[in-house]
């Protein structure tokens, strides 16, 4: 009877403990959560505070001017570009046709300011003429041998050829200002044909491709949009005791999950003039409900150049920054860069 109590009793035991252990299952750690375990805490360093945060880079919308219908669409998601590259075309065929007619009317407004020069030659001649006669006539009127009808008649004449003079002059004018209308035409025909182009406005990343040969997009659209791999920062989120002593351009450091052994140098490079909650995605030791600011790390520019192919942004990582300017930094959190 005892021994089959002790049994019993054995038994519950066992089954119990294989209750608990199925109750508690074990949870391997990520490598984000043993980043955090090795480098977290905010007594870990003597004048060093840290938080976690993302990286992040500047993204650009690269739209059309103009509504159009697209026959090339070149870059792809995950290129890099070169400020200035072609990255898709728009159909030119109507805006070609304009700027041919617009070209015919310059060489039109040059044929009429021939034509007005030609006119205002034979005006100086006329009004020669015109002169010449005045002053024979306005003589023999003097002298007594012409009437004074055929000087009036001489007069007319030479007012007659000098308003004929200032019409060809006008008329030059005009052409010129016609010339200079048509070529303004010209001029905007063929930035619109060049805006037909869509390049790249700056060096980077393209994150997406949102259309394709063959449709017609609406002026403003967006075709693709883009990463400036030269704008890599990272936010981080600290309380009012810590952000008091850091001023922008302060010297600051940070690690990123998928590359923990390198130590990458950054700057403050904006601090945030009012708090707000702790976001939701920042993991802090400190209450949730507490009021941080923002603090922005931005890798320095030559650095993003070097390694531009490694750039990834959406990565996480922990920044760090110095409460004390002059205190050093610590050995593990000495710059370290791949070679």
């Amino acid at each position: 009877m005892a021994r089959m109590t002790f049994s019993r009793i054995l038994g519950i035991a066992l089954l119990g403990g294989a209750l608990v252990f199925q109750a508690v299952p074990l949870r391997a750690e990520s490598s984000f959560e043993k980043l955090l375990h090795r480098f977290g805490g905010k007594d870990r360093y003597d004048n060093i505070a840290s938080s976690n945060g993302r990286l992040e880079a500047q993204s650009v919308d690269v739209a059309t001017k103009y509504a159009g219908r697209l026959t090339e669409v070149i870059a792809h998601e995950g290129d890099i570009v070169e400020a200035g590259a072609v990255m898709a075309r728009i159909d030119d065929r109507d805006t070609q046709a304009q700027l041919n007619a617009a070209k015919a009317t310059v060489l039109r407004a040059r044929a009429s300011k021939q034509i007005a020069e030609a006119a205002v030659m034979q005006a100086e001649s006329a009004l020669s003429v015109a002169q010449t006669n005045y002053k024979r006539i306005s003589q023999l009127n003097a002298d007594g041998h012409a009437a004074d009808s055929v000087l009036d008649d001489a007069t007319n004449t030479l007012k007659a050829a000098e308003a004929s003079l200032a019409s060809a002059k006008a008329q030059i004018a005009d052409a010129d200002a016609m010339i200079a209308a048509s070529e303004a035409d010209v001029e905007r025909l063929n930035v619109s044909l060049d805006d037909l182009t869509i390049r790249a406005p700056l060096k980077g990343r393209v994150l997406y491709r949102l259309h394709e040969p063959g449709e017609v997009v609406a002026a403003g659209s967006s075709i693709f949009t883009m990463l400036d791999l030269t704008q890599v920062y990272m936010n981080i989120y600290l309380t009012a005791p810590v952000v008091g002593p850091l001023a922008v351009n302060d010297e600051a450091r940070l690690i990123l999950d998928p590359v923990p052994e390198y130590v990458i140098p950054a700057r403050v490079t904006f601090i945030a003039p009012e708090s707000q909650f702790t976001p939701k995605a920042v993991e802090t030791q400190e209450e949730r409900e507490e009021l941080v600011f923002r603090v922005k790390l931005t890798i320095p520019r030559e650095l993003l150049e070097k390694f531009e192919d490694q750039v990834k942004v959406g990565v996480r990582g922990l920044g760090f920054v110095r409460t004390d300017p002059e205190a050093p930094w610590p050995a593990d959190l000495q710059i370290k860069l791949p070679k």
